[in-house]
């Protein structure tokens, strides 16, 4: 193999090497056509990346250049923010035209997330099947199964065989359209599964796509389907919907009504982007910033972020308060300024730690109120245990700087208090926040860092009030 056809790292991730830099010059010079000739070659998806990395003005000049040859698939792989620009430049007219040519739940991934006003002019200039189709999955709760699905589903009759079932696919395909028992059956872009359904439409049974291609033409579909399969009501959750695949490894599954008739397939690609989606949110929401901090204007960014800095605010003062009750003791002795942000600093980073842990554990369903106990247990002892060992360290050090034994046996005790508190506080705090049905990555970090401030000021200025004065 010719070595110089294998990609390189950076290659397999990103744009290929020079294609931003070459766009961006010729957006520069307005070249219109090398930039034709340079964007049109390109992968959807790097066509979102690299409307995603330009500033408005060029954007629309590059949306205005595809719009003739515009592929729909961009619109899935933008940023929220991104795509809202993007489809105000296409128009209302283009923006439907390019929905009828997606799945239905990328088409509905699109629609979701568009203004009310918006929305509605769109879907009035979408034909009325595709419209239905959107409408309905509008109908279920915000990031939910019935949301998430694709409505193509391949379904067959408990009584067909496999030669049947091959020649309906064909069959299909070639009339971009079928029909099984179950009634009309559009076959989707791609599919990894079949379902059989009895005359209910209920489905009885999933078979892989790979086992009808090896099976005989006689087989009947009953006797090489898989009769367990996890079926996902409408309103199920995303997350769980997510947890669920990756327990079973499920490549997809069906989702059913109220009644238990099948309704449409998440596939795993979408279950991806939501495993993607759902750890973005928790990271950004962990450091109190939106999921679209990078590309909302600045005036949002700053609206977004000053209620959490308030909040901090707050937790700072309060913390100060505290510092404020021994500003005599602090007074008589410089050295106790100097030490004691480092227990407060350490208390919360190994409270940080342990909420991370905690948070991650909770969204993957791996700490429940069954080993609840345990865990804090732990997390407490790993508390208690560091803050011997940095005692220990920190003793020594303060011990020597300033000269004072006692100076050292109090920051020392004051440092195993509050890595026990950090401990404890960094995994009751998220439990008992989701227990409440508030959203752990979302306030968790506030509460920890006033506790482990809070603590270690007061732990270390009060052992210094009663010993060393």
């Amino acid at each position: 193999m010719d070595n110089e056809n294998i990609p390189s790292e950076d290659q397999v991730h990103d744009l290929e090497a020079g294609i931003e830099e070459e766009v961006v010059e010729a957006l520069a010079a307005d070249e219109h056509g090398r930039l034709a000739d340079l964007i049109q070659p390109l992968h959807h998806a790097d066509i979102a990346d690299l409307l995603e990395r330009l500033g408005a003005d060029d954007r629309d000049q590059v949306v205005d250049i595809l719009r003739d040859d515009f592929d729909p698939e961009i619109l899935t792989e933008l940023d929220e923010t991104v795509r809202d620009h993007v489809i105000e430049r296409l128009g209302v007219e283009e923006v439907a035209a390019a929905l009828q040519e997606l799945d239905s739940d990328d088409a509905l991934e699109v629609v979701e997330e568009l203004d009310e006003d918006e929305q509605q002019q769109v879907l009035e200039a979408i034909p009325l099947g595709d419209r239905t189709l959107i409408e309905e999955g509008l109908s279920y709760p915000e990031d939910s199964a019935g949301r998430l699905m694709q409505r193509e589903v391949v379904t067959i009759p408990t009584f067909w065989n496999v030669g049947q079932t091959i020649d309906f696919l064909r069959k299909s395909a070639d009339q971009d359209d079928g029909q099984a028992d179950g009634g009309e059956n559009e076959l989707p872009t791609q599919f990894y599964d079949l379902f059989v359904v009895d005359p209910t439409h209920k489905p009885v049974g999933t078979i892989p796509l790979s086992r009808i291609l090896r099976a005989g033409r006689h087989v009947p579909v009953t006797d090489i389907l898989e009769t367990e399969m996890k079926l996902l009501p409408v309103t199920t959750d995303q997350e769980d919907v997510a947890f669920v695949f990756r327990q079973r490894n499920l490549v997809s599954a069906p989702v059913v009504d109220d009644g238990g008739r099948l309704v449409g397939a998440i596939t795993i690609d979408d279950v991806v982007d939501v495993i993607d989606e759902e750890h973005e949110e928790d990271i950004m929401l962990l450091g109190g910033v939106s999921e679209d901090d990078l590309y909302d204007a600045t005036l949002d960014t700053t609206r977004a972020r000053f209620m959490w800095l308030l909040i901090n605010l707050g937790t700072a003062i309060l913390a100060s308060v505290v510092i404020g009750l021994f500003d005599a003791t602090l007074e008589q002795m410089v050295a106790l300024a100097v030490l004691m942000p480092i227990v407060a600093s350490m208390g919360g980073n190994a409270g940080t730690q342990t909420l991370t842990v905690a948070v991650r554990a909770l969204a993957m369903k791996e700490l429940t109120p069954t080993n609840a106990i345990r865990v804090i247990g732990k997390e407490a002892l790993v508390g208690v245990f560091n803050g011997v060992l940095f005692a220990g360290l920190i003793g020594v050090v303060a011990w020597l700087w300033f000269g004072s034994l006692g100076l050292g046996v109090v920051i020392g005790l004051a440092m195993i208090v509050n890595m026990f508190v950090a401990g404890l506080a960094g995994t009751t705090i998220p439990l008992a926040l989701d227990r409440m049905g508030i959203d752990p990555a979302v306030a968790s970090s506030v509460f920890l860092t006033t506790i482990t401030d809070v603590v270690g000021f007061f732990v270390f200025l009060g052992l210094a009030a009663l010993f060393l004065f």
